[in-house]
């Protein structure tokens, strides 16, 4: 795999190891904070004389002397008391820059050792329509499959929607008493918030159908034919409800991703019977409960993990159980990621440490809670409606299309109508996942329409402005210079930095893959488009004579190529005019 940071962090900590007649040294190899330490940075010396007990400065020169021929390094440097500077060489840039600006084949090479990955996201209560709340996880995790698929990896998606539980049973009851009184049940249920909280109205109000709609759960957790028709019914329709907002965002999740609650409902007798047999079972309170000494309450009270009511109900702790032993056991997952609300941070953890101790899954098998923040209203709660309620996420994603359709206008009024709502429709998408997307995760963040849109900045519009900018130069190339067989050459320091920043594009990808991180990836392309701005502005492209004309044309080329795949990862469209 190409990796120029892996590459001298080999070379650099074989060198320490050399230097000192030690073994795994760490080089710590970083980007150069500044251009005059050079193009990378090795900062582990320091740590590494403190462990050989000499001076780091005295380290660093034999350091220096033991870096191994290469075609990687022009120069290094020592700078302070002990940091190595690392220059590279012009000519490795340009000659991978010409293999990745001309090659057919992706711009990701596939990692040594394919993983099988499962990914649980997006996962929304089908009682409900999806609202802004199930915005983050979809889309992270949409980004997430992305990038690992285009490292190797085999990604296994799954929906884990929640499609079980007593509040199904309110919504059958309602269901069935709007079928007796009219034939116009799917008109009903075209609004799926109004019908669920109509429901709810009754269940809290109606003593009557509070009882009927307890009978319904009986009878559906129990296998009743009729019982079981009305909710398939009823999920058929979620279905649909969440399959127009996976349309309307681009993301990637099929009906065949769905592995929903139910499916683990015939094993969660099984679950609670494994527990028992590992001695991992105690009583409290007339309820199924886990204790493990590494969690605790209030005072250092043991805090229990409920696997089952009382009454015989489960909770969603025994589902996840499952869910674990299903994809570590059945699907043979090396990998699984939970991209879920930072609100469940704890449950995971415990869930995760009573499937290791049950035997459930093995160490082989990685689990990782991909932990996200809440989106934020400029109040700066929890974003809602004015009247409090929850704000369908259809609603905001095609709010945000309308206001791209008049930002648009208002920026090229000699537009069709059509072209028109087609650059407003990838743009108002765009902006709302790119803002997303552009945040750490695990933060939350204050939504603003006015920054998201914005043409200037960090954002969707900008990506995609400078990206249409890219490909309008290559359309200008008249005489297809891109085919020529003019060498690339750096004849200038603005060249140099983004043949550089186009191969430092794996090396993210790497990062984003290890850490789940698409802010990364956002970040990296907000720098590559502004390095492609100032190289715009210093180095004339269909202006200079033929050959460097041609060797900028394929830098251009290469950045266009490089832009449009990350960008894609994202989950992004993009857009060759605006």
């Amino acid at each position: 795999m190409f990796n120029i940071k892996h590459r001298l962090e080999e070379l650099l900590s074989a060198a320490i190891d050399q230097a000192t007649g030690l073994s795994g040294s760490n080089a710590n190899v970083i980007y150069a904070t500044r251009p005059e330490f050079g193009d990378y940075q090795a900062n582990g010396v320091m740590a590494v004389a403190k462990r050989a007990k000499t001076n780091p400065r005295e380290l660093a020169v034999k350091v220096l002397a033991a870096i191994p021929e290469n075609e990687l390094i022009a120069r290094a440097e020592i700078a302070g008391p002990g940091f190595i500077n690392l220059f590279l060489v012009d000519d490795y840039l340009t000659r991978w820059g010409e293999h990745y600006g001309q090659s057919e084949q992706s711009l990701i090479e596939p990692v040594a050792a394919p993983q099988r990955i499962v990914v649980d996201y997006s996962s929304p209560n089908l009682a409900k329509e999806m609202h802004v709340g199930h915005l983050r996880g979809t889309i992270i995790g949409d980004c997430l499959v992305r990038v690992l698929e285009a490292s190797g990896h085999e990604v296994i998606r799954q929906n884990h929607v929640g499609d079980w539980g007593t509040q199904f049973g309110m919504l059958i009851a309602h269901m069935e008493s709007l079928q007796t009184e009219n034939d116009k049940l799917s008109l009903q249920l075209s609004d799926l918030e109004t019908f669920y909280r109509e429901a709810k109205q009754r269940f809290d109000n109606e003593p009557g159908f509070a009882e009927t709609a307890r009978n319904y759960v009986v009878k559906l957790q129990g296998g009743d034919a009729d019982c079981l028709k009305a909710w398939r019914v009823f999920i058929d329709t979620s279905l649909g409800h969440c399959e127009s907002v996976y349309e309307l965002l681009g993301v990637t999740l099929s009906r065949a991703d769905l592995k929903p609650e139910s499916f683990y409902n015939p094993q969660l007798a099984h679950i609670i019977q494994t527990l028992d047999d590992k001695g991992l079972l105690s009583v409290s309170e007339g309820a199924k409960c886990v204790f493990m000494d590494e969690f605790t309450g209030k005072e250092g009270a043991p805090l229990p993990t409920i696997v089952q009511k009382s009454d015989g109900g489960y909770l969603y702790a025994t589902t996840d159980l499952a869910a674990i032993e299903y994809r570590a056991g059945t699907l043979k997952a090396d990998r699984v990621l939970y991209v879920v609300d930072a609100r469940q941070s704890l449950h995971f953890q415990q869930v995760f440490a009573i499937a290791r101790k049950a035997g459930m899954a093995p160490e082989s098998c990685s689990l990782e809670h991909i932990a996200y923040g809440m989106m934020m209203g400029e109040d700066g709660k929890p974003f809602k409606t004015r009247s409090g309620d929850n704000v369908k996420l259809v609603d905001l994603l095609e709010e945000s299309v309308r206001r791209a359709h008049t930002i648009v206008s208002e920026k090229n009024p000699t537009l069709d109508d059509e072209t028109r709502t087609q650059i407003a429709g990838v743009v108002g998408i765009s902006a709302v996942k790119y803002s997303d997307l552009s945040k750490n995760r695990t933060s939350d963040y204050v939504f603003d329409w006015s920054t998201m849109l914005s043409f200037e900045g960090n954002t969707a519009p900008y990506m995609l402005y400078a990206f249409a900018r890219i490909k309008s130069i290559l359309r200008k190339d008249e005489v297809g210079e891109l085919a020529s067989d003019a060498a690339l050459q750096i004849t200038a320091e603005e060249e140099r930095k983004l043949i550089l920043k186009n191969l430092q594009f794996q090396e993210t990808i790497l990062v984003v893959a290890q850490e789940g991180l698409p802010n990364y990836l956002s970040a990296y392309l907000y720098e590559l488009a502004g390095l492609f701005m100032r190289f715009y502005e210093a180095c004339p492209v269909l202006k200079a004579e033929p050959a460097v004309r041609a060797s900028r044309l394929k830098i251009v080329n290469l950045t266009a190529k490089t832009l449009d795949k990350g960008l894609t990862l994202l989950g992004l469209n993009t857009l060759e005019k605006m």
